[in-house]
């Protein structure tokens, strides 16, 4: 096994777009696109790390040394001892990029997985980071799927996974939006058009820009919907992160635009096609000014489902029973500290019993949650 060049000579680890998104086969938030984005945000260096196989195939996971993570949902130290859990050091390297919980083992071609995971097991431990002086440091995988789990696991991780979220999918069949809605339940696809007509009674209509030409009003609409929730941020920067990311993704990154005719935006949602994939990457309301008439859903779900040739909306995680009534599947996401030495050694046990207790909560919080979950990912760590 070698690696091919310095991981943190840049985002892609020095590999051109193009050869990174060839192993990235179509996945968004491993993708050259998104992963140059990532390294837009400051307080953190973002890497690729990737390395031949002893079989001569590729592999390749995102990267980043992180000293002071400013996002909760990356801080694993937090969050494993907000679980009663033994817990890495904060600060060290995260196997995954800082944006989009959703992390991938990336293989060429061909490749045997278990033999890549191997290799970027041994990749990752040899790991040396550029923000900090020793060697003995965390090294954690945040938001794996299931199945690279396994794979990690096959070549040599000990520790267990621990669950953290779920991730869900809206699946759009080939008929688009019609088809989707017919794919539904009675009560669900009734519920759906009554939001829409709802909706359209208010008097809104949808406008779709590029973020280039619209991230002043996706930065006044993010400030004043975190404003509901008790945070007051400071526009301006956040303004100038939007422009950036706007500038960078082009036509790729896309905005939805809500209003009533002759008046100011009330609500935005940010996106990205994909391919035939719609990811949702964020929303902002003018709680102040809505009307009461579904603003969330229509212009996040069901403006993505009538968008043309789309057959499938990356809807993230969190709501999971909003997501759920609307015909999302969810899928596990987990934490693997891929660390020699790792504190979750030897607590198999306990960390099986936090994943049941998640995955039961999950279940019998809905029965739309129940039948939403895909029992046999969380069924080898619960």
């Amino acid at each position: 096994m070698t690696t091919t060049t310095d991981t943190f000579a840049d985002a892609l680890g020095g590999l051109g777009d193009t050869e990174w998104d060839r192993l990235a086969d179509g996945r968004f938030y491993s993708s050259a696109l998104w992963l140059r984005i990532c390294a837009l945000d400051p307080g953190s260096l973002s890497g690729g790390l990737h390395v031949e196989t002893p079989g001569g195939g590729r592999a390749a996971i995102p990267v980043a040394a992180v000293t002071d993570e400013p996002t909760p949902d990356l801080r694993w130290h937090d969050m494993l001892s907000a679980r009663g859990l033994p817990a890495p050091e904060p600060g060290g390297l995260l196997i995954g990029q800082r944006r989009g919980y959703l992390a991938h083992l990336l293989t060429s071609e061909g490749t045997d997985r278990t033999e890549a995971a191997a290799a970027v097991l041994d990749a990752v431990r040899a790991l040396r980071s550029p923000l900090h002086e020793e060697s003995k440091i965390a090294r954690v995988a945040m938001y794996l799927t299931t199945e690279d789990v396994g794979a990690l696991r096959a070549a040599g991780v000990r520790t267990a996974p621990v669950a953290l979220k779920t991730d869900a999918w809206i699946e759009i069949p080939p008929g688009g939006y019609p088809a989707w809605l017919e794919s539904l339940s009675a009560h669900r696809a009734r519920r759906i058009r009554s939001e829409i007509r709802k909706f359209e009674k208010a008097g809104y209509e949808v406008e779709r820009r590029t973020l280039a030409e619209s991230w002043q009003d996706v930065a006044r609409l993010l400030a004043r919907s975190l404003l509901r929730y008790g945070r007051t941020v400071d526009v301006a920067p956040m303004a100038e992160s939007f422009r950036k990311q706007g500038e960078l993704a082009g036509s790729r990154a896309e905005v939805a635009l809500c209003s009533r005719p002759g008046e100011p935006p009330v609500g935005f949602c940010l996106y990205y096609r994909w391919g035939d994939t719609v990811y949702l990457r964020g929303l902002g309301l003018d709680h102040d000014r809505l009307a009461s008439a579904a603003e969330y859903f229509n212009i996040t779900y069901y403006m993505a489902a009538r968008l043309p040739g789309v057959r499938r909306i990356h809807a993230g995680t969190e709501t999971a029973e909003g997501k759920a009534l609307r015909g999302a599947k969810l899928r596990p996401l987990w934490l693997l500290d891929l660390s020699e030495g790792s504190p979750l050694a030897g607590y198999d046990e306990e960390i099986r019993e936090h994943n049941r207790a998640l995955f039961t909560r999950l279940r019998d919080s809905s029965p739309a949650v129940s039948d939403a979950l895909g029992y046999e990912l969380w069924e080898p760590y619960c």
